[in-house]
């Protein structure tokens, strides 16, 4: 379930705001309870049948849901000045993102809002005229590219493609020099849980990758058992040779990293989301031999020159850099400093180091003994530094970045000088000069610190009643970082607030802020944001009638668990594709055991105690008075079952007593929000939106 969900867009949704006879009451679920025993505890399910998406009953359902969550979104009275207001904000100039470098050719997606979805442009790199090599934007916007990987000298591109958001991948190959794709077409390449991996080989006549077996009459397609094939190009996939991973894990994950020209190859095995890397390296078309296990707790690498410099956090809580040579020994490189490491990129001789504390994010250069050079001059807060591009022995290299007041920037850094000199960037549909970013600190249970943004318009001060929005993720390692506020800003010019919390589950402080909300210790991220929010309203910016918050994927869980421990403290909440019935996630649904890494299993019973503690399904109590509560999710999404969102309304809709709508979005061509078109993507964030200006009183 690793994945990163956008603020105020979380799933695939549209909605025309319009005039709608809002029903009262939700449709009636019928309760059918099944009993078991979990952790030694009695767990009634009432809603169990809901889980199966075939059964009439449960469509019909599904339906009913749709049209009276449609009919109270259409008759709240901003839907339509906000949905045009967030549409005209999101129809910026062109944008940019995931540039590589390969053979002195940039490669990069490309996207002019509204266009459905990015293309893959290719340019020589300075200031060459640049190429769109696939534009995927001829159907329905549905298609989209899931990832892409140049060859060594750039001659080639293959890229992955899915379907109405169901992740599922198939690679494709073009020759870059004619622009034509060659026959070569290869299913099952991974997908959701398990993320796309593919290297080149030196010589460019074939690819190893990631894939799942295909189906076959008597075996349906699981997304388990992910292993390596190797591809020679112009051969059918039918005879791909297994090079690694039969046996390896049932919830292998793979990054594949190619150095040296393609002539060696290091590979990054996890079991599972969030879970230390196991470090191969292969030269080559040899076979991968094992540089560090597990117990060195690497979590991401780069090759710099000759090396594979992989970053590990054992005994180094904010990570150090170790060197792995031809001997496959590993030696130290560069110590725990300030700042968690997030990546290692090569430049020159050296290399960059991209670090963060908390919402405070910067790159740091070292040569090539690893002795400190300069600061990348970058702006020193505000911002979040992305994908960095440079090929091997360049002095140059491409690093991208925004922040909540600056659209993304590419910008050249000269490694040689310090130079720096932006290339592109965004140019907003608004003025957000006059947005004001401030700090305010919460205190957790266990009193550890909890940094929060607060982003207004100048002039909006805290008056003890703004309608806020609070969001954060907590979980996985994933960071909460300074992104542009973009559209967002259509909240913000009408009086509203929005708040991040760098709370504990993501790695902004390194890897044991990561650790600190892992398994027996979630509680800690449940805690942390509550204490955000607190910190909200102690320093007066909202109260809890106009405090909203927002979640999505495991932050949907968040969500879900600080609404039935907190009801009476937010008066909105929006949760989308998110787990509720945690121990039914783990056991039910293929994206369950990717997470024991993060969540830990049920089948250990002091893991399930904590886990029915906290699990938002099992803790809806008869008769509360629960906030507004608005939930989302896709009918295809390959991380979080839909289920999951049914059931937990199902719930809410029989318990609550407050007169509050708890209402169920279901968008059946859309998954987890990966790859959805732009259409849907701002359809989504204005039904966010509306259902927050309605419920906290935005205007008013």
């Amino acid at each position: 379930m690793r994945v990163i969900v956008p603020r105020l867009l979380a799933t695939s949704l549209f909605l025309a705001f319009g005039a709608h006879a809002a029903s009262t009451t939700p449709p009636a679920t019928p309760k059918r309870v099944v009993s078991e025993t979990l952790a030694g505890q009695a767990v009634n399910d009432p809603y169990r049948w809901l889980e199966n998406p075939t059964a009439p009953e449960v469509t019909t359902w599904i339906e009913a849901q749709n049209a009276y969550t449609e009919a109270t979104i259409g008759a709240m009275p901003l839907g339509k000045a906000l949905s045009a207001r967030i549409r005209e904000l999101a129809i910026t100039s062109t944008t940019r993102s995931s540039p590589t470098l390969a053979g002195g050719t940039l490669f990069y997606f490309e996207n002019t809002p509204p266009q459905p979805q990015p293309v893959l442009v290719a340019q020589s790199w300075p200031d060459g005229p640049k190429r769109t090599l696939v534009d995927l934007n001829q159907g329905d916007g549905s298609t989209a590219i899931t990832a892409y990987w140049p060859s060594p000298s750039g001659r080639y591109l293959a890229y992955g493609t899915a379907e109405g958001g169901s992740e599922l991948t198939t690679i494709h190959i073009l020759d870059t020099t004619t622009g034509k794709a060659l026959a070569d077409e290869l299913p099952y390449a991974g997908g959701g849980t398990t993320p796309q991996a593919l290297a080149w080989d030196a010589d460019e006549k074939g690819v190893t990758y990631a894939r799942f077996d295909a189906p076959t009459k008597d075996k349906p397609l699981r997304e388990f058992d992910a292993y390596l094939a190797h591809h020679v190009i112009g051969q059918p996939a039918a005879k791909d040779t297994t090079v690694f991973g039969k046996g390896y894990s049932h919830v292998a994950e793979y990054i594949l990293l190619e150095g040296n020209g393609g002539r060696s190859t290091a590979l990054l095995a996890n079991e599972g989301d969030g879970a230390p890397a196991e470090v191969f390296v292969r030269d080559g078309g040899g076979s991968f031999r094992k540089v560090l296990g597990r117990e060195a707790d690497a979590r991401s690498a780069s090759w710099v020159g000759d090396r594979l410099y992989v970053v590990t956090f054992a005994g180094a809580p904010r990570g150090k850099v170790v060197g792995i040579g031809a001997d496959g020994k590993a030696v130290d490189v560069l110590p725990e400093g300030k700042g968690a490491i997030q990546h290692v990129t090569a430049l020159g001789g050296g290399f960059l180091v991209v670090r963060s504390a908390g919402p405070d994010w910067w790159a740091d250069q070292y040569d090539a003994k690893a002795a400190f050079v300069r600061r990348v001059p970058l702006p020193a807060t505000g911002i979040a530094i992305g994908g960095v591009a440079a090929e091997k022995g360049q002095d140059k290299a491409l690093i991208t970045y925004a922040g909540w007041t600056q659209p993304t920037h590419w910008a050249e850094y000269d490694g040689a000088t310090g130079a720096i000199k932006t290339i592109f960037e965004v140019k907003p549909a608004a003025d957000y000069s006059k947005l004001r970013v401030t700090r305010v600190e919460g205190t957790s249970k266990d009193g550890s610190k909890i940094p929060v943004t607060v982003i207004a318009m100048d002039g909006t001060t805290p008056n003890g009643k703004r309608p806020t929005i609070l969001y954060s993720y907590g979980g996985f390692g994933i960071p909460v970082t300074p992104g542009f506020v973009g559209a967002n800003l259509a909240w913000l010019e009408r009086g509203g607030v929005l708040a991040y919390a760098n709370i504990r589950g993501g790695n902004e402080f390194g890897e044991a802020w990561h650790e600190q909300g892992q398994k027996l210790r979630k509680q800690n991220v449940f805690d942390d944001f509550y204490a955000a929010s607190q910190a909200l309203i102690d320093t007066k910016w909202t109260d809890t009638g106009h405090l909203g918050i927002l979640g999505g994927s495991n932050g949907g869980l968040l969500m879900g668990a600080a609404l039935t421990q907190h009801p009476q403290q937010f008066r909105a909440v929006v949760g989308s594709v998110g787990i509720y019935d945690v121990p039914r996630h783990e056991t039910a649904f293929a994206n369950g055991p990717y997470n024991v890494s993060e969540y830990g299993t049920v089948i250990d019973p002091e893991q399930a105690k904590a886990t029915l503690a906290y699990s938002p399904l099992h803790n809806v109590k008869k008769g509360t008075k629960y906030p507004a509560v608005l939930l989302t999710t896709g009918a295809n999404d390959p991380r979080v079952a839909p289920w999951q969102s049914r059931k937990f309304a199902a719930a809410l809709q029989d318990a609550t007593t407050s007169g509050q709508p708890v209402l169920l979005l279901t968008r059946m061509n859309a998954g987890h929000g990966i790859g959805a078109p732009f259409s849907q993507r701002v359809g989504n964030q204005a039904l966010s939106m509306t259902f927050f200006a309605t419920e906290l009183g935005l205007g008013e």
